[in-house]
């Protein structure tokens, strides 16, 4: 799952982006107003992580001309402003939730977690299809009485097939869900993640659509 992170703090960005990584999600970074705006127009991310106090346009600058635009993209506000007017004023431009710094990494990825069930419709943490359930919050995959831990890259494999199940994800598609601006993708890459996780749980966790990808069977 990509995530476009919005700040202009080296240090801050580099933490939430190795923090994210670790979680599986794909982190395209961006420190700056206008850099952001452009991101936001190209678009193709689950949620994006705004901080206010950037250089060359307002973080709120930058919520407003997306909203404005018609991007309806899920934004989480981060940032050093925890006055009441700065927090009603991101709500009310389209914020999906505010949470000011610093802050631990646990409680912005509940919140993530949170925005991202309320966007799908979901009230549990558990992606459910068939025979197969995945945990968004440990990782955990079980298909047909069989358990594993997933690593990040796998957890985004499979987070990514389990939105919809039914639905048929090409390669290309499966890349640019789980891998970020700049990454080096190996040909074989999607193949190898697939195969693991098949070893892991069961052939039969994901299937493959002869000449159009792969597919996690409907209920």
């Amino acid at each position: 799952m990509r995530v476009l992170l919005i700040e202009d703090d080296r240090m801050i960005g580099e933490g939430l982006s190795h923090g994210l990584a670790a979680e599986g999600y794909s982190v395209d970074w961006v420190r700056d107003g206008p850099t952001a705006e452009t991101a936001l127009r190209v678009g193709g991310h689950a949620l994006v992580l705004l901080d206010l106090g950037l250089p060359g346009a307002d973080g709120l600058q930058v919520l407003r001309s997306a909203r404005t635009a018609g991007n309806d993209t899920s934004v989480l506000i981060i940032t050093a402003r925890d006055g009441l007017d700065s927090r009603v004023a991101g709500l009310d431009l389209g914020a999906d939730d505010y949470l000011v710094k610093p802050f631990e990494m646990r409680e912005l990825l509940a919140r993530m977690r949170a925005i991202l069930r309320r966007r799908a419709g979901r009230a549990s943490a558990r992606l459910v299809a068939a025979e197969t359930e995945l945990d968004t919050e440990s990782h955990v995959l079980s298909h047909a009485g069989t358990v594993a831990v997933l690593s990040a890259r796998e957890y985004a494999l499979m987070h990514a097939l389990m939105e919809r199940p039914g639905r048929i994800l090409s390669r290309a598609q499966i890349e640019e869900r789980i891998y970020g601006w700049g990454e080096e993708v190996e040909s074989n890459a999607v193949d190898a993640l697939i195969l693991t996780v098949r070893r892991k749980v069961g052939k039969g966790v994901i299937l493959n659509v002869r000449g159009a990808g792969w597919m996690v069977p409907k209920p």
